[in-house]
C-alpha cells in the first residue's frame, strides 16, 4: 500500500448545475484533507457538496453540505468534509447557487492498494 498527497481539484469555478468534480481512481481510496470555497463575487453565494459512493447517485443520502452560505470575499474551509474517506469510483459533486462565483480547491491523500 502506498499513500500519496494529491491535488484532487485544482482551483476552478464551481458550476451552477450538479457537477462531478472528482472520481476516485480504480484501486484507490482517498481522504479529503482540505476543501475550500472562495466567494469571488460581490454578493453572498451558496455551495452544496455530495460525496457519492459507487453505484449511487446525487441525493439527500450523500449530501454532506447543503447550501452553505459564503459571504463576499470569504474563504470557507468546509470542516464537514475534512477526514471524509471515499472508496474507488466515489464521486465528489458540487452545485453552486451562481456559476463562476465560488472558486473551489480540493486536496488530500490517495491510498493505492
Amino acid at each position: 500500500m502506498a499513500v500519496y498527497t494529491r491535488l484532487f481539484v485544482p482551483p476552478k469555478e464551481a458550476e451552477n448545475i450538479q457537477t462531478s468534480q472528482y472520481t476516485v481512481p480504480s484501486g484507490s481510496k482517498i481522504v479529503i484533507d482540505k476543501f475550500t470555497g472562495t466567494n469571488t463575487s460581490g454578493s453572498p453565494e451558496k455551495l452544496s457538496v455530495n460525496l457519492i459512493p459507487i453505484g449511487d447517485s446525487v441525493g439527500d443520502s450523500n449530501l454532506i453540505v447543503k447550501e452553505r452560505n459564503i459571504a463576499p470575499g470569504e474563504t470557507y474551509t468546509f470542516p464537514e468534509l475534512v477526514g471524509q474517506i471515499m472508496d474507488t469510483a466515489g464521486i465528489i459533486s458540487t452545485i453552486a447557487s451562481v456559476a463562476s462565483a465560488i472558486t473551489i480547491v480540493i486536496s488530500g491523500r490517495e491510498i493505492v492498494n
